[in-house]
């Protein structure tokens, strides 16, 4: 397929514009003008909306494809929710507005959805307020650990570790060693979760907090996490909650109700917002009752006349840690998805998640190396070691999936298990879906008895097949255009 550039015609023209029939004023000082034309495609309308529509259809989504990525919860996002972030009382309101004299009488139905977003999350999780400005999952894990950091700083404690286990995910360290302290790694024991003994054995007052994935990225929930919250809590350390994993226990087991202080929690993963492509999303932060004075400003208030308002009256805050309120249109999409389901539906969501990947694991686990042979939470974790000794590796799998018009599951995540495979259907996903998908991995794992080869030149239906990953990353293109 050639690039819009390529197709460009010399004159052609997709718009013209009437002669102006008024003076024209400039608005920018010459100096910041263009000397010459930007060097854009020239292309008619017709061009324009045939390339894009067919570079639309070469992408994988989950509106259009089975899309199983382990660890990420890639639900298919309800359409009625972009309706509501769409309404012009939302949409076209100014961010300013709330902070100008007088304007926040005419932002009260944004400012009442961030007041309410927030008291349905902290409902959910058992925190005691959020913070809604971070605008992924890894700022809120940063902003959480910033939390962390301020609250030892008030009380003069020394301390330089953070805890992580080795299940968890990999922005947890990167989060923690960016707030500056230094990470000890955990190892799992044969059931999948955190070895209990081998945490006691590093725990010391110099221990700022446990990071926990839980479920952890093996699929697995810790039935331990009480006396680890005990453990953590006995030398005064934080216990931080990394929410990617909500879906699999959302209305049915709350982080605070177990001993976790922070948590954060990605939108765009649980409460089916847009996810994938570099954004948009959403990572709430939300805290018990030591951290609470410590969280960000502005915070949304509801006075005694019912009036929303935002307070800046936090001295002990860490202040702004994003512009404005957060990703306001994603929490929008987010309050729709939970004022859909209430409570009911939200323990559904979870129930049926749950369900449908331990469908798949039953059903897979006499083809597949299944790493931690028990019932699974969210997602099922195999390796494809099996497949390996026959010459067939995760990778080719992935690539045997995409011929079948199905997005891989997460492979060679997490790194505790080798050539693994993560799959997580979600609860949008029906048995029909769920049984094409099992169809073909282990379609996959007889072609890989019959004629591991085959593996090599897959996947055939797509543009380039087997990009070479190495010489990408050596040899960066910076300018396509020349």
């Amino acid at each position: 397929m050639k690039l819009i550039f390529e197709k460009s015609v010399s004159g052609r023209q997709g718009l013209k514009l009437p002669v102006s029939d008024v003076p024209v004023q400039g608005v920018l000082p010459g100096k910041y003008l263009r000397s010459s034309d930007a060097q854009l495609p020239e292309s008619s309308e017709l061009d324009v909306v045939r390339h894009f529509t067919q570079l639309s259809q070469r992408n994988f989504s989950v509106d259009a494809n089975f899309y199983p990525l382990g660890s990420c919860t890639m639900k298919y996002n309800p359409k009625f929710t972009e309706k509501v972030a769409a309404l012009s009382g939302f949409a076209e309101l100014h961010p300013l507005l709330p902070q100008l004299r007088g304007g926040e009488k005419y932002a009260q139905g944004a400012l009442e959805v961030l007041f309410e977003a927030e008291r349905w999350l902290c409902e959910i999780t058992g925190m005691k307020a959020f913070t809604m400005q971070p605008l992924a999952g890894a700022h809120g894990e940063l902003t959480g650990i910033m939390l962390v950091a301020a609250y030892h700083k008030a009380k003069g404690n020394k301390k330089k570790y953070i805890i992580v286990p080795d299940s968890s995910h990999g922005t947890n360290p990167a989060s923690a060693a960016i707030a500056g302290y230094e990470i000890i790694s955990v190892p799992s024991d044969k059931k999948g979760v955190m070895d209990l003994e081998k945490l006691k054995s590093v725990l010391t007052d110099e221990v700022a907090g446990l990071m926990m994935t839980c479920p952890d990225t093996h699929g697995v929930f810790n039935s331990q996490i009480t006396e680890i919250s005990r453990l953590i809590h006995s030398v005064d350390g934080i216990m931080y909650y990394d929410g990617a994993n909500l879906n699999a226990t959302m209305g049915r087991c709350r982080p605070g109700d177990v001993g976790f202080d922070v948590v954060h929690l990605n939108l765009h993963k649980t409460f089916a917002t847009p996810h994938g492509g570099g954004g948009p999303g959403a990572g709430p932060v939300g805290v018990g009752e030591k951290l609470l004075k410590f969280l960000p400003v502005s915070r949304v208030v509801k006075g005694p006349q019912g009036i929303f308002a935002l307070n800046y009256d936090y001295p002990d805050s860490i202040g702004y840690i994003a512009s404005f309120y957060g990703a306001f249109g994603v929490i929008l999409k987010a309050y729709a998805y939970m004022l859909l389901l209430g409570q009911d539906g939200l323990k559904q969501t979870s129930d049926h998640a749950v369900l449908n990947a331990n469908y798949i694991l039953s059903r897979l686990k006499g083809a597949y190396q299944l790493s931690f042979d028990r019932v699974c939470m969210h997602e099922c974790l195999f390796s494809a070691s099996k497949q390996v000794a026959r010459g067939v590796h995760a990778i080719d799998i992935a690539k045997f999936l995409i011929d079948k018009k199905m997005h891989p599951p997460t492979v060679y995540f997490p790194l505790t298990v080798k050539e693994a495979i993560m799959i997580e259907p979600t609860e949008t996903e029906s048995k029909e879906s769920l049984d094409a998908f099992v169809e073909a991995m282990l379609e996959a794992d007889a072609l890989s008895q019959k004629d591991p080869e085959a593996f090599h030149a897959l996947p055939k239906t797509m543009p380039i097949s087997r990009p070479d990953e190495t010489r990408a990353a050596r040899e960066v293109k910076v300018n396509c255009f020349g």
